[in-house]
């Protein structure tokens, strides 16, 4: 009989998104439904790490990005999370409240004019600020164009290397050894400069939970969730393609594109449909998650890459 042991990286299919959205149904239930209790811990971590920016919020809606679904309830965006920095299971909200994001500095370099570090709250105050409505959910913060101009990168630059913090005496997830910490993205700096990729600081009005990703964290709708990194701390624009964290963990079922398409399935799952979070009906899903119009005329030319994971 063959025994096979699975390794410490190795992601189960429950726990793989979109799939297991209602898997552990009874587990997320539990967690919201506790929510007044949890709920005075959770605000005073919040408010510690809040910053000067939090008067910020809400900010001004942006009317040319709208849901064609009822937007996701805030208490299921904020209870049910993937952060392996925190552990591989989906309720780690409770953990992540131990990550300090006040004071925090984020590192600019590689190919720009002139490398820098600059401090959150002052990064925010030199960007234009809004809300968007997007499918993955309800985000407040700058279009990342905004960002790279700020930035200033050479002519030379293609890509955006992304990392999170490395803490983990802070972050437990960080221990385990067999992933390659720090969490790193990229993406072109095509994809970087698109309308629709964004930099996130808040949501549902107020600054972004730890869970999420406090205090920065990427978003592109038009990828699969992965790629959208958490807690970022330095961007570094540079000639050569990132090597991505899930690429170097299981780079056969998680590209450097990861661009959503319902027609090539995940190597253990099909991807032509969706669960929609605090829904019981699957959905059909959408090339490009539904944003083809903004992001399609990014990947002319590159048929032979394998642009969807």
């Amino acid at each position: 009989m063959q025994v096979r042991r699975k390794r410490g990286w190795e992601l189960r299919e429950s726990e793989a998104t979109p799939e297991v959205i209602f898997v552990r149904r009874r587990e997320l239930i539990k967690a919201i439904t506790a929510g007044p209790i949890l709920a005075p811990a959770f605000a005073a971590a919040a408010a510690a790490g809040e910053g000067p920016s939090a008067s910020l919020y809400p900010m001004k809606r942006n009317a040319r990005y709208t849901l064609d679904r009822p937007l996701t309830d805030e208490r299921l965006a904020t209870a049910y999370n993937n952060f392996y920095e925190f552990g591989s299971q989906k309720l780690i909200a409770a953990e992540a409240q131990a990550l300090k994001t006040r004071p925090w500095t984020i590192k600019i370099d590689g190919l720009v004019e002139k490398s820098m570090t600059v401090d959150i709250d002052d990064l925010l105050k030199k960007m234009a600020l809004e809300e968007r409505l997007y499918r993955h959910r309800c985000v407040e913060a700058w279009s990342m164009t905004g960002f790279v101009d700020f930035a200033k990168p050479l002519g030379s630059a293609k890509y955006v290397h992304m990392e999170t913090f490395l803490d983990p005496e802070t972050a437990p997830g960080q221990k385990e050894f067999w992933y390659p910490w720090p969490y790193v993205e990229g993406v072109t700096v095509a994809e970087a400069g698109n309308e629709l990729a964004f930099l996130v600081t808040g949501m549902y009005g107020k600054p972004v939970p730890k869970q999420d990703g406090a205090p920065l964290r990427l978003v592109l709708p038009w990828k699969y969730g992965f790629k959208s990194v958490k807690s970022i701390v330095h961007f570094s624009f540079t000639e050569k393609r990132p090597v991505s964290f899930w690429e170097t963990v299981q780079g056969n079922e998680y590209g450097f594109w990861a661009n959503v398409n319902p027609e090539v399935p995940h190597p253990r799952w099909s991807q032509a449909s969706e669960r929609v979070l605090g829904a019981n009906e699957r959905v059909p899903t959408l090339k490009w998650n539904g944003y083809g119009e903004f992001v399609a005329h990014l990947y002319d030319g590159l048929e032979k890459e394998r642009l969807f994971a």
